[in-house]
Formats: C-alpha cells, sequence, structure tokens
C-alpha cells in the first residue's frame, strides 16, 4: 500500500474528480458510505452517535454521514464547530441534505461551554478539521478537541484526527489535537500514523477504499501488507538440497552474552537456511553447541569475546554484532572483518555500537549491508534528532550517503534503501519489546540473504515474517508473557500461513 503526502492525497482527489469523471460532492458521498459501513459493522445501535462537524470537507464528510446513519434509525446529533462563517460548497450541499432528514438536532456551537453532556456510552465522531491543517488547532477548534478528550466517549475520527499533520507534527500543537480511539483514513494512511511520537493519537486505524486514482502520482512511502510479501517468497522444489539454501555465518556472542548468538543462529534456521555457522569466543563453544546441534561452530582464538574473524569466502552471507561487546580486540575485528568482507551481509547490535565508537569505520561497509538498529542504536550512529519525523528523513539520508539499507526497529519497523524509497512494516506488537527480539531479526535476515534474496527483499520480508511470528505467539502467550523464543516457535506456523495464500 502506497503512503502519500497530504499534498498528494488532494492532487489525487482532483484528478479522480476530473479525470473518473466524479463530482466532488457524489466523490464525498462515496466515502461517507464507507464510513458508514464501518461503523455499522462495529457498534451497536443502542450508542448514541454525536458528530462534530467543522466548515470544511472533513465537516461535510460528517454531515453526509450522519444523514445515513439518521436514515438507518441510528441515534444521531450533529454539532456544528462554527470556528469560521466559511464552509465548503460541499459541506453546504450536505446541509441541505440533512436538513431533510428531520430526525437529526443540528446544533451550532460558538463557545467551548455550549458543549453537550456525553456519557462512556457515546460514540463521537470526529470530522472537525481533517488533513488540510496547515498550523496548529487553535481557538474553538482546540477547545472543542480538549472537551473531546475529556468526554470518556469512545472517540473515531474521520481520515485524521484533528489538529493531528499529516506528516511532520513538531510544529504541532499537540494539547490541541483529538486522542482517537479509532481513526479512518481514506485510501492511503497518513505518514503521521507511522511514528510514536504522532501515531499513538490515531488509535487503531483502518484504511477505507473510496476508489481514488493514484495511478500518475509517485512516492517513496509504502506500507508493507501481506500481499506484497507472498509473491516474494521462494518455492522450494523436491530436487533440492541444503547447499541451495546458503551457508550464513553468524559473528558474536561474548562472555555473558551467548544467548543472542543461541536465537540468532536458530531463528536462522528456522527461516529456512541450508547451513549456519557460528563464529563465538572459544568459551561460547560448548553453550551453543549443546543448544543448537544444528548449527557449527568456529572458536575464536579468545575464551570471551571476538578478537579475529578468519576467511568468509565459502559463505553465501554474513551477519555480526549480536551479543558481540564492544572489547578494543573486538573493534580491531571488525574493522579487518569490513575490509575484506565482500558478501552480502548485516550488522546488527554491537557492531553498530563499533561502527558509532569510530565513524570512519562506516566507509568500510559494504555497498547493499543491512543495518539492523533500534532508534537508539541508530542515534549514536547517525546522530540526534528531535522528533520522529525527522529521525526518518535522517534514515533516508544515511541510506543513500552510505548506500545501505537501514532496519531501524520500532512499531512500525521502516526499511529504508539507497534509492530513497521506504517501506514500513504492518505486523508486530508490544510483546515484542523483549530481549532477544532483535537477535531473531538478525538472524532472519541473515537467513535470506544466504537464500538468495536481495538485499532489500530479505530486509522487508524479514521484518514482515519476524512481525507475524511476533503476533502468532502473542496470540498464544499474550504480549506480557511474550519472550524471543516464542518468536522463532512461531516461524513454521507463519511460513504455512502466507503459504496458503
Amino acid at each position: 500500500m502506497k503512503i502519500f503526502r497530504s499534498d498528494q492525497v488532494r492532487q489525487i482527489d482532483e484528478y479522480t474528480i476530473r479525470n473518473e469523471p466524479v463530482t466532488s460532492v457524489d466523490l464525498m458521498e462515496r466515502a461517507a458510505g464507507q464510513l458508514f459501513e464501518w461503523y455499522t459493522g462495529r457498534f451497536e445501535r443502542s450508542r448514541r452517535i454525536l458528530i462534530f462537524a467543522g466548515p470544511g470537507n472533513n465537516g461535510g464528510d460528517g454531515l453526509a454521514l450522519a444523514r445515513m446513519l439518521a436514515l438507518n434509525r441510528y441515534e444521531t446529533a450533529v454539532f456544528f464547530v462554527q470556528f469560521s462563517d466559511n464552509t465548503s460548497d460541499d459541506w453546504k450541499v450536505n446541509r441541505k441534505r440533512l436538513e431533510k432528514e428531520t430526525r437529526v438536532p443540528f446544533i451550532t456551537i460558538k463557545e467551548t461551554d455550549e458543549f453537550p453532556m456525553t456519557n462512556p456510552e457515546d460514540v463521537i465522531i470526529d470530522a472537525v478539521l481533517g488533513s488540510g491543517i496547515s498550523r496548529p488547532a487553535e481557538g474553538l477548534a482546540a477547545g472543542i478537541i480538549k472537551m473531546i478528550n475529556d468526554s470518556g466517549a469512545t472517540v473515531v475520527s474521520i481520515d485524521i484526527p484533528s489538529g493531528l499533520f499529516g506528516e511532520d507534527n513538531s510544529q504541532a500543537g499537540m494539547d490541541n489535537t483529538i486522542r482517537a480511539d479509532h481513526t479512518l483514513s481514506f485510501q492511503f494512511p497518513k505518514l503521521s500514523f507511522m511514528f510514536p511520537g504522532s501515531g499513538n493519537y490515531a488509535g487503531k486505524w483502518d484504511v477505507l477504499p473510496i476508489g481514488l486514482d493514484f495511478s500518475t502520482m509517485s512516492t517513496p512511502y509504502n506500507y508493507l501488507e501481506r500481499k506484497m510479501i507472498t509473491p516474494l517468497l521462494k518455492k522450494r522444489n523436491k530436487f533440492d538440497h541444503k547447499g541451495i539454501y546458503g551457508h550464513g555465518l553468524l559473528i558474536g556472542g561474548s562472555c555473558g552474552k551467548m544467548g543472542a548468538v543461541v536465537m540468532g543462529a536458530k531463528a536462522a534456521l528456522r527461516t529456512g537456511i541450508g547451513l549456519v555457522t557460528c563464529h563465538v569466543p572459544s568459551g561460547g563453544n560448548d553453550i551453543v553447541q549443546g543448544a543448537l546441534p544444528e548449527a557449527m561452530i568456529i572458536r575464536d582464538a579468545d575464551e570471551h569475546f571476538i578478537s579475529g574473524i578468519g576467511d568468509t569466502r565459502h559463505f553465501d552471507a554474513a551477519a555480526i554484532g549480536p551479543g558481540m561487546g564492544t572489547e578494543t580486540a573486538s573493534r580491531k575485528a571488525l574493522h579487518v572483518f569490513l575490509k575484506n568482507c565482500s558478501k552480502p551481509l548485516v550488522i546488527d547490535a554491537d557492531a553498530i555500537n563499533i561502527l558509532s565508537l569510530n565513524k570512519d569505520l562506516i566507509k568500510l561497509v559494504p555497498a547493499g549491508t543491512i543495518l539492523t538498529p533500534h532508534p537508539g542504536e541508530f542515534e549514536r550512529l547517525a546522530g540526534k534528532t528531535s522528533n520522529s519525523y525527522e529521525r526518518l528523513q535522517r534514515q533516508i539520508e544515511f541510506s543513500k550517503n552510505h548506500n545501505c539499507l537501514v532496519v531501524l526497529k520500532g512499531a512500525h519497523t521502516s526499511v529504508s534503501a539507497p534509492d530513497g524509497n521506504v517501506w514500513f512494516n504492518s505486523t508486530g506488537n508490544p510483546g515484542m519489546a523483549t530481549a532477544g527480539s532483535g537477535d531473531v531479526l538478525t538472524g532472519m535476515i541473515l537467513s535470506l540473504l544466504a537464500q538468495g534474496y536481495d538485499p532489500v527483499n530479505a530486509s522487508i520480508v524479514g521484518v514482515y515474517l519476524h512481525g507475524l511470528a511476533g503476533d502468532m505467539a502473542a496470540d498464544k502467550s499474550g504480549y506480557e508473557a511474550l519472550i524471543a523464543t516464542d518468536i522463532i516457535s512461531e516461524i513454521g506456523s507463519v511460513f504455512c500461513k502466507l503459504r496458503e495464500d
């Protein structure tokens, strides 16, 4: 699924109106119909509906929805938040249509003390501002937004929570932004839904198709869906053997942190790699061999940490960093490794931290390498940013400048490529915020690289499978009890589920 900027969506609306062709008010009617279908499929008829409508097209959507709900005998009232006397043309059309439906009270609010009494069983439809705003909410709109947030009712925002910007919210007045329980976005999600600082305001969001024609518009932003991932999965043939599915090298571990390598290697094997070899400190040999007899071991010369990495030419892909530590000897080992490695590569965890400690090493990172930082590791590597949108731009810039992919882990893990394209993940859950989850992802991406997936597909398939395995694990354990090895246990189920498609 594509993600467009707000100004692009307005252009897409205009293009659809001209070329379908369809009138703007009929397009609004189409959108309201989708809102109606969504609402009636989820809420009991007994709940009172309070629609707060502004004077623009977002308010026009609310008026059209009010008419449809009333015609189907839902108890509905409209509260016109009159912070401007200028109403849009389509708003005027829908106001006239609503006047014919006498069962719908229409109350104009000019002061905040005119806000109606509410109770927790009510559903408030937020149609105050929409996605066309260019400055923070203020005055009457801001006051009503605060009262909606304090109402205790269930809040459903049309297209975008009022007060929220579609992209960069660094200048938004977040105290004057609707905190929705549900947001119904037309045709595309908003970029701001992908970020922790702004996405929480959207609550649980859904995308409603309204037939917009976006064939002539391009965007670097993409939202991963199952239909995008399933065709990328490689098929297996009857006479294949383990050599076809690659041999991966996983380098990591240090005294007290051998579990990271165990989890990474096990995840790689569960994701289909033919062979995996773990280069670990010699003191970790028995730990890895005992925990994972399917893996082969290369013992480092040092007992406690990685001190030197040998020839990697006979491996199909490599990953380095889980549990590795940042000892001086390990830093030197990474330096030599980067100078000599020509295989598809994943850099994670402490290997990223070593790059941050000596940024000259970044120049040695091979083209097409995949880095998998969490936000703290990324900021140490690329510099601090003041908000999530700025961090995304820094991520894109980093991928371009260093010809690498960055898998920035989070609720909507983002994958940036050197060509500027970005993919946001749709799978995963809060239970995956647990020790070892990142090591599992590293192993899965290593596995896909070794099997011949190109770096972009290895990254986007890896993060999608990882998140979906976490979702299936959470279905069994709940969020609080989920641990990283639960994710590994569900990888096979994920493949079975996707193969069904």
